[in-house]
Order: structure tokens, then C-alpha cells, then sequence
């Protein structure tokens, strides 16, 4: 198998992906927010928070499986 299909590459792709996604979602809720929708904007910041708590671990699983797989 390619090295760039190995499990930490997939997962390393998915987490950037998560990332583009949090700032794609950030930038939609900044603009409703502009237009008056408090409410949504606070809905969308609570499902931010979890997005970006869950980002740290996801990293440092990253970090250690990468470690794994070299040794």
C-alpha cells in the first residue's frame, strides 16, 4: 500500500478537513450574526467549542500514532 493512504496520512487529511470546516463554519457564523441572528450565532459557537475541543485530541492521537508506526 502507498504510503500516502497509511492510517495516520488518512487521519491527518480528515482532521485538516475538520479544520476547514470549522473556519468555513466560523466565517457563516460571523455573517448571520452581522444580519441579526444572535440565536444562531450562539448555536453555531456551542457546536465551534466541540469541534475545536475535540481538534486538540485528535492532534495528539495523530501525534502518538505517528510515533507508533515508526518504531
Amino acid at each position: 500500500m502507498s504510503d500516502q493512504y497509511a492510517l495516520p496520512d488518512i487521519l491527518e487529511r480528515m482532521y485538516e478537513n475538520q479544520l476547514a470546516l470549522e473556519a468555513a463554519l466560523m466565517e457563516l457564523t460571523l455573517w448571520v450574526e452581522q444580519r441579526g441572528s444572535a440565536e444562531v450565532g450562539e448555536n453555531v459557537r456551542g457546536a465551534l467549542h466541540a469541534i475545536g475541543e475535540n481538534a486538540g485530541h485528535i492532534k495528539q492521537g495523530l501525534a502518538r500514532l505517528k510515533v507508533t508506526q515508526q518504531q
